[in-house]
């Protein structure tokens, strides 16, 4: 039988270790990650015109939501949003209450306004277009939203936690949900455009 001389052994520990190192060098795959929305740093808005005046500006004070999102490869896995209607506030007490009957949001048959993502196209590191579906109302229907992105980093106090700053803007046709009160006769704009401004914290 053939002894291996021991520098034999030695080069194949080599080969080895140079396999390793090698392997160690190549990149890390991607990889998503789940974003809980900030309750404290969502706001939610919207836009719509008042009688031909002025437009109204309003918000809805309670939201949540959560994502999964690869950030090197700018892919969106899923995305949902929950808002309460309920929680819609125009700074007005009689105008609110009006907004929360049957004849717009109707928030005692209907209490969440529910946002679901379909897709994600990237069009640069900072901008890109969200499809998704809006439930209003008990109907459901596609919508598109400009996304920003903001910043991208640890956040600087407080919890700490790798976080996206991002803005998102769309503009729908509410009576597309049934929602007619006031188109009309144009007391009400039927274009309404909703804003989103929020910290998402990485988990």
């Amino acid at each position: 039988m053939a002894i291996r001389h021991p520098y034999h052994r030695l080069s194949a520990l080599a080969a080895t270790a140079g396999v390793v190192a090698g392997l160690a060098t190549l990149p890390v795959a991607a990889e998503p990650h789940t974003y809980e929305i900030d309750p404290e740093h969502f706001s939610i808005g919207f836009l719509t015109e008042h009688v031909g005046y002025a437009d109204l500006l309003g918000m809805f004070l309670e939201g949540s939501g959560e994502f999964v999102y690869d950030d090197e490869t700018r892919e969106l896995h899923s995305a949902r949003v929950e808002i309460s209607a309920d929680s819609v506030f125009s700074n007005h007490e009689e105008r609110d209450n009006h907004l929360r009957s049957n004849d717009f949001l109707d928030a005692g048959r209907y209490p969440t306004i529910v946002f679901e993502a379909t897709g994600f196209e990237a069009h640069s590191d900072s901008e890109g277009t969200l499809e998704g579906e809006l439930t209003l109302l008990g109907e459901t229907r596609p919508v598109t939203l400009d996304v920003t992105l903001n910043k991208a980093e640890v956040y600087p106090f407080g919890h700490e936690q790798y976080t996206l700053g991002l803005s998102a803007r769309t503009t729908i046709a509410r009576s597309d949900w049934g929602m007619t009160y006031g188109v009309d006769n144009g007391m009400v704009g039927d274009e309404v455009t909703l804003i989103f401004e929020l910290e998402a914290l990485r988990q």
